[in-house]
């Protein structure tokens, strides 16, 4: 009995008892009925059980034959995705598709083109992973990842390439119960000399001997500064008066709406400014096909959001 089941005798089998007739699975396996009634009567032997009930007109499934059936087509279905995939890899499709996301753009409309890749191939392992965006970078140009989501860099480096899919307002905030703002008069503002004695929190790389952050222009803008590696760890000590960050205005507008925070009143230079946002892959590393339709999808997202605004 070693051995009677393999794809072809599966087939055979459930295309039986989906048609009722050895004749009606020959028509849809594109068989002679005689032979499909042959392959029933080898399994029937190999199994040494009876399958169909031939007393009637047509064969009618027995007990062992239903109690085969749900076994025999998750059989079919794990050998069609493995034929599937087997497919997908020659055609370019990567084994594992790795996106690594800068912690200020979570908020941003990247799980849409997942969903829909899930369902184009849903057999891709994806990997997200969260990294500051040096260390994002860096994992993209040591293969760790395939694609990095980051915000504009300050300059281009040749050995990226890029799709805008984007952009993210940065904004300056601080709590509205800090003692700078308790010295301030009413509608009163601040310059960046006043603004440099006090203590900044940075959202930058977990390399200490790496100062700069994803938002390098407003890396740093005081004479002393904390750094964590994700947007809300910032928040949580700003909004306990342990310094000021630049964070993306999605994650703070509901803690100024509720007064817990206020936008930084600076008077010599712009607080709030839009960052556009990137997609970027190695020009030393192939895209495979997961990775190409990410941003074909992630682009085209953000075209039709552009086009909805206008």
């Amino acid at each position: 009995m070693t051995g009677a089941f393999n794809s072809e005798t599966v087939s055979v089998f459930l295309a039986v008892l989906d048609s009722g007739s050895f004749s009606a699975a020959a028509r849809q396996l594109g068989r002679v009925p005689s032979a499909v009634s042959m392959a029933i009567a080898n399994l029937e032997a190999e199994l040494a059980l009876e399958l169909f009930d031939r007393s009637g007109r047509e064969p009618k499934p027995t007990a062992q034959a239903r109690a085969l059936e749900p076994q025999a087509r998750l059989l079919l279905s794990q050998l069609q995705q493995l034929n599937t995939q087997a497919l997908e890899l020659s055609q370019g499709l990567e084994s594992r598709l790795t996106l690594v996301i800068a912690p200020e753009l979570q908020a941003t409309p990247w799980v849409e083109p997942l969903r829909i890749l899930a369902q184009e191939y849903p057999l891709l392992e994806i990997q997200i992973i969260t990294a500051p965006q040096t260390d994002a970078l860096q994992l993209l140009h040591d293969g760790s990842a395939q694609l990095a989501l980051v915000f504009e860099r300050p300059a281009a480096d040749g050995r990226e390439s890029f799709q805008e899919v984007g952009e993210e307002t940065l904004v300056a905030v601080i709590a509205r119960t800090h003692p700078l703002l308790r010295e301030l008069p009413a509608e009163g503002s601040i310059n960046d000399s006043q603004l440099r004695p006090i203590r900044q929190v940075m959202v930058g790389s977990r390399s200490q001997s790496d100062a700069r952050s994803a938002t390098d222009k407003f890396c740093i803008a005081s004479e002393h500064y904390w750094r964590v590696d994700h947007p809300e760890a910032a928040l949580q000590l700003v909004l306990a008066e342990l310094g000021w960050a630049w964070l993306p205005r999605a994650c703070v507008q509901p803690y100024i709406n509720g007064r817990m925070l206020v936008e930084l009143p600076i008077e010599n230079f712009t607080n709030g400014e839009a960052l556009w946002i990137d997609l970027v892959w190695s020009r030393e590393r192939p895209l495979g096909l997961g990775a190409q339709r990410i941003v074909a999808l992630m682009s085209e997202q953000y075209r039709q959001g552009q086009r909805s605004n206008s």
